[in-house]
């Protein structure tokens, strides 16, 4: 139901510009959010340095192939004011919520890993604007408006420890708010499938509004293969007028590891999809059936992949 845009792989370390002091001859480059801002195809790319340090870079294109990568870290400004130590800034998501693009994160602290927000209005200033989460937590992505009076955002608590490595989660929640920064959670919604591809789960981009549900696509991981864990991205749809209610949710994978790049690099046999932009929505702010769907996702840990469909397709492969 993925198409591999030819030019794969659409970012690598060797796009990324030296930027002193802290990204020099970068290891990796994944993981990117995604919006179309002003006809230009915009990503905030996880960047990774030799020390193993993560940062936020910003990238840009007319054509959502080719990429101009900035020569500067996002400054969230108001993070150096968080008391506790940050290690590590990562995976950004991206959401517009009438005139304001919000963009949601992870957060390595001592405490664990944490929700960050922040917001701009031209993708050249950034605001922090709080931690918005308790406990571990990964993958928060918010829906694109209110429903029932109430912010939304899927998430994925993390109450799994993977074997030789971080802590992962088996079921998406969903969770609702009145001002954006304080959360609860409402049920969870979708969890893993044991023995399948998806015994572990996580949002992948923010849910898209279509006329037959919110479409969501998601990456689970395939853990009973004793060599590795395999990431790979599949899709649901949720009911519009309550998202904690699951509608569809395909059998089988939209993408999964096996190009070269996808299966070698820092992490092997890993895609996962982070940044979703739809071309076309009709006049009621649902997405077109017909539309072109593009889709990054982070390669092996290691580089940027972008993979094509509809929102047809898509709906169809929630409902196989």
């Amino acid at each position: 139901m993925l198409k591999r845009n030819f030019k794969n792989p659409v970012v690598t370390r060797t796009d990324i510009p030296d930027i002193h002091p802290h990204l020099v001859d970068v290891s990796s480059v994944f993981n990117p959010g995604a919006i179309k801002f002003n006809g230009k195809y915009i990503l905030l790319l996880r960047v990774q340095n030799r020390g193993r340090e993560t940062f936020i870079v910003k990238a840009e294109s007319s054509n959502g192939i080719d990429f101009k990568i900035d020569n500067k870290i996002v400054d969230f400004k108001g993070i150096e004011k968080v008391a506790e130590k940050i290690y590590h800034i990562y995976d950004a998501r991206i959401t517009r919520i009438g005139d304001v693009h919000y963009i949601m994160f992870a957060m390595d602290m001592d405490c664990g890993c944490q929700l960050g927000l922040a917001k701009t209005n031209d993708f050249e200033e950034f605001e922090f604007l709080g931690i918005v989460s308790e406990g571990d937590i990964r993958n928060g992505v918010l829906f694109p408006e209110k429903v029932n009076g109430k912010y939304l955002r899927f998430d994925r608590p993390n109450k799994v420890q993977l074997e030789g490595g971080p802590s992962s989660g088996s079921a998406i929640c969903l969770s609702e708010s009145d001002d954006l920064l304080k959360w609860k959670t409402v049920k969870p919604v979708m969890g893993g499938r044991f023995h399948y591809w998806d015994e572990n789960i996580g949002s992948g981009p923010p849910p898209v509004k279509t006329r037959e549900g919110w479409l969501h696509i998601y990456h689970g991981v395939a853990m009973h293969f004793a060599s590795a864990n395999i990431y790979q991205a599949g899709v649901a749809l949720f009911d519009l007028d309550d998202p904690s209610v699951l509608l569809f949710r395909g059998k089988y994978n939209i993408l999964e590891p096996r190009e070269l790049f996808e299966l070698t690099g820092q992490v092997p046999n890993v895609v996962f999809p982070s940044g979703m932009i739809v071309e076309d929505y009709d006049a009621e702010g649902f997405a077109s059936l017909n539309s072109k769907v593009l889709v990054y996702y982070g390669a092996a840990d290691t580089v940027v992949g972008l993979a094509e469909s509809t929102i047809k397709e898509l709906i169809e492969a929630a409902k196989q």
